[in-house]
């Protein structure tokens, strides 16, 4: 891929046209997508045009938006060239990660190789899980290299499900035994009564998320059968009272609904060989008025202890319908006026 500018700006005048030359017709194909769909998303979020001349892309607009075009384009063919596909959330993803430029090897004059990003895979059995923002990336680094770690922000910026495809991938390569994936049983403000079945079927609405990300990640028989095994186990908070957890990779979702007692209770589990990992959301707290969330608590007596680290989400990173973030950002912003 080559880069070149037909017209010198003068400075702080928007770009003419920048060209980007790419040598595989075959994957300049797929980078554009069907109708140039592709394209047309990049154009959108960027504010820039981008138009196809044989195996060239022409991209117009303001300097910065062309830079950022340039980023783009290359890190998305980049990934078709290590055979990796593009859709949809991987365009949203590379829009969303900020690069940074790496210097070129000597005699490599390519612009558009100097932004190809450290990249952060989590492989599994159904999928590849690549984080979409930075903070996810500083995330999913956070769960590798910590024994214990807190992701904490608004819902839909992927803090279980990326927590989950780590355990899943730490299992299947053989670093732990089991995964252990368990929630705080509260009802979302709504009283439910007595719910029909045996334990499990009482249980099972209130931990379906988390059945829903494994089945993301593992075959479905897989699934039951290791279950089954337990070698997966999935409970609710208060059946981890008295257990030590050894070899296992541990998760403990929707942690802002856990009293202080049982998080310490939760977090003294943790046994030889294994990760916890908690998760939660502090504007959602379920608890009764005036129950102190365990997840806050923990927040400030376990800030800056050796070996827990903290990752932070906001409305820029999530990762569901668009809408998602802007309805939590006008959430924020009327909480904001409450206190302020």
């Amino acid at each position: 891929m080559t880069t070149s500018m037909l017209t010198p700006p003068t400075e702080g005048a928007e770009v003419p046209e920048v060209q980007v030359e790419f040598q595989d017709n075959r994957l300049l194909i797929d980078l554009c997508g069907e109708y140039d769909r592709n394209l047309t998303q990049i154009e959108t979020a960027l504010g820039v045009q981008i138009l196809r001349r044989g195996n060239q892309l022409a991209v117009y607009g303001p300097r910065d938006a062309q830079s950022r075009g340039i980023e783009v384009l290359g890190a998305l063919y980049h990934r078709l060239e290590s055979g990796r596909p593009v859709g949809p959330g991987d365009i949203d993803g590379e829009l969303r990660m900020t690069n940074t430029p790496v210097p070129p090897e000597e005699g490599d004059g390519d612009q558009l190789e100097m932004f190809r990003r450290e990249e952060v895979e989590i492989k599994t059995r159904k999928k590849t899980v690549e984080p979409r923002t930075d903070a996810q990336k500083a995330y999913v680094k956070s769960l590798f290299d910590n024994e214990l770690a807190f992701g904490i922000g608004p819902a839909g910026t992927g803090k279980t499900y990326l927590a989950v495809a780590v355990g899943v991938s730490m299992f299947i390569g053989g670093y732990v035994d089991r995964i252990v994936l368990s929630r705080p049983a509260v009802e979302a403000g709504e009283k439910l009564g007595h719910l029909p079945g045996d334990m499990k079927d009482k249980v099972d609405p209130f931990m379906q998320p988390l059945y829903d990300a494994l089945n993301d990640f593992l075959p479905g028989k897989q699934v039951t059968k290791l279950i089954e095994e337990k070698k997966i186990e999935i409970a609710p908070l208060a059946f981890m009272r008295g257990r030590t957890l050894s070899n296992a990779f541990v998760v403990l979702d929707e942690a802002q609904n856990a009293t202080t007692m049982q998080m310490k209770m939760f977090l003294t589990r943790l046994g030889e060989g294994s990760r916890m990992v908690v998760t939660g959301d502090r504007s959602q707290v379920d608890l009764p008025r005036g129950v102190q969330s365990g997840l806050r608590d923990a927040e400030n007596l376990l800030s800056g202890v050796k070996g827990i680290s903290f990752n932070y989400f906001t409305a820029k990173d999530v990762v569901r319908h668009p809408l998602v973030a802007r309805i939590i950002e006008a959430y924020d912003a009327a909480d904001a006026r409450k206190t302020g």
